[in-house]
């Protein structure tokens, strides 16, 4: 299936979408920190460059959102 965006276009799109500090990824973070839980950010030299890192557990999160998955945006509160 051919783009329908010319390619200047569709490089201006992909800059805007965000890969850190979405809403999602805040939701998590807020809540791990306010349980106590410490952790890294996006650590570059583990596969897939986790979201979060919880080395004490040796535990990582992957936060996909819902715009690559194809679900419809809905309000989910912790």
């Amino acid at each position: 299936m051919a783009d329908v965006h010319s390619k200047e276009t569709r490089s201006y799109n992909m800059s805007r979408i965000k890969s850190k500090d979405t809403k999602p990824e805040l939701l998590v973070r807020k809540f791990l920190h306010k349980y106590g839980f410490r952790y890294r950010l996006h650590v570059k030299d583990m596969p897939g460059k986790p979201d979060i890192v919880l080395p004490k557990y040796k535990t990582v999160i992957f936060i996909h959102g819902y715009f690559w998955h194809g679900h419809q945006t809905q309000a989910h509160h912790i």
